[in-house]
């Protein structure tokens, strides 16, 4: 059954009709082109779909986009700035060279973005811990964890 729903897309108002099945995946990738969110394992396991929703970093593959109603949706799209520079979270991740093949960087970069604007300090080891949901198969995390560590740094 479709369902007419509004929703704020990268700053965008999006009205769309959704099955009730549908996935914000697919919704974001195949109907809106965001082609940031990443179909990795599908079953909320690897962290690539990850988008923000309303601040917070979520798997987009186990969220249903009828849950979308009345939401704020961030990609990686929606950090492009006006200027052409990068937001300090993106930059972070090339000063830190916790970029390698890509896959899995749009879905961190939002999760470190979620982690800053929470305004919280984190440690080392909570840092860690907030990345645990994702899978990267070419780097060790350090970069990463630097590049979130720098992110934060920036950010305070």
């Amino acid at each position: 059954m479709l369902k007419i729903i509004q929703m704020t897309v990268n700053g965008q108002p999006v009205e769309l009709a959704v099955d009730d099945r549908e996935a914000l995946l697919d919704t974001l990738r195949d109907r809106l082109g965001l082609t940031s969110v990443k179909r990795g394992c599908e079953v909320g396991e690897c962290g690539a779909c990850t988008v923000l929703i309303d601040g917070k970093a979520i798997d987009s593959c186990l969220y249903l986009t009828m849950w979308a109603q009345g939401r704020s949706i961030l990609t990686v799209e929606g950090l492009r700035r006006n200027d052409g520079t990068l937001d300090p979270v993106q930059q972070a991740f090339i000063d830190e060279c916790a970029v390698q093949c890509g896959f899995c960087t749009p879905g961190l970069i939002l999760t470190a973005l979620s982690l800053v604007m929470s305004g919280k300090a984190y440690t080392r080891d909570e840092l860690k811990t907030k990345i645990s949901g994702h899978l990267c198969r070419c780097t060790g995390y350090e970069n990463i964890l630097n590049a979130v560590e720098h992110a934060l740094k920036v950010h305070s």
